[in-house]
């Protein structure tokens, strides 16, 4: 197995580091190739601007033209290219963060937004009858599964299913189907340190036994099953899902997960 772990917390000897180096460690002593974009660490420039298109960059900028003439033309700044070449390289990625505001940090948003250009992660296939392009189960990064490693520093009864803060699965759908599934990239179910702003050194063994298991999981655990554009669950081109196919009571973002 090949995995890409791309890291995003400023402080080398945060939680969300150490279980980065448990991941690297872990997976390399199993016999797995590991590579790390430690983007604190790396000064990674988060705010896509035309700069990152070179000479492809238009005027006023056109971000999602501008971004696939660059991808075309080999013209994307040498960062961006890097880590578009980890991914390709990579089977196996794993983002970990810590949950801010709601969401991922914006040094790692910002790695989306530049790496993940048009023609490379999106807008590419066939527009017919059938098909509405290759998303959702299909496109330049289908075959490579993936796993968010998330730290949260509220308890677990927050995010449960009646906690004020919503559902877990709620907050990180917008990564997990809007980011990751939407360029085929299978996604494994999350693995969320609760309460990390108050952990202790005798709880850490603890999670880091089963961060360790869930590592060695990674090639045979099962994804979420989100439903695939293409294959006859959704309407084209409204891709509103089928009458009748959701189970009785399932609404939002549960719709679009099978079963």
């Amino acid at each position: 197995m090949k995995t890409l772990i791309v890291h995003a917390h400023p402080e080398p000897t945060s939680l969300n580091g150490s279980l980065k180096d448990l991941a690297v460690s872990t997976l390399e002593n199993a016999g797995h190739e590991v590579r790390v974009s430690d983007l604190y660490a790396m000064g990674w420039k988060a705010a896509l601007d035309g700069a990152d298109y070179g000479p492809a960059a238009s005027s006023p900028l056109q971000v999602v033209r501008d971004s696939g003439r660059a991808f075309d033309a080999g013209l994307l700044t040498p960062d961006v290219r890097a880590e578009q070449e980890k991914l390709l390289w990579a089977d196996t990625l794993v983002l970990q963060f810590p949950l801010w505001w709601y969401s991922m940090p914006a040094i790692l948003k910002g790695w989306v937004e530049r790496v993940f250009s048009f023609h490379f992660a999106y807008g590419v296939g066939e527009h017919s009858a059938t098909k509405y392009g290759e998303r959702f189960g299909e496109g330049t990064l289908a075959g490579r599964r993936a796993l968010l490693s998330v730290t949260v520093g509220g308890p677990a009864s927050h995010y449960a299913p009646r906690g004020i803060n919503g559902p877990i699965e709620d907050l990180l759908f917008p990564i997990h189907h809007g980011i990751l599934y939407y360029p085929g990239i299978e996604v494994l179910p999350p693995f969320v340190v609760y309460g990390a702003d108050r952990m202790t050194p005798e709880e850490y063994p603890a999670v880091a036994e089963a961060w360790e298991q869930r590592l060695l999981t990674l090639e045979s655990a099962e994804p979420i099953a989100f439903r695939r554009q293409n294959f006859g669950d959704y309407e084209i081109p409204s891709l509103l899902l089928k009458e009748g196919l959701e189970p009785a009571g399932r609404t939002g973002f549960g719709l679009h997960v099978r079963g």
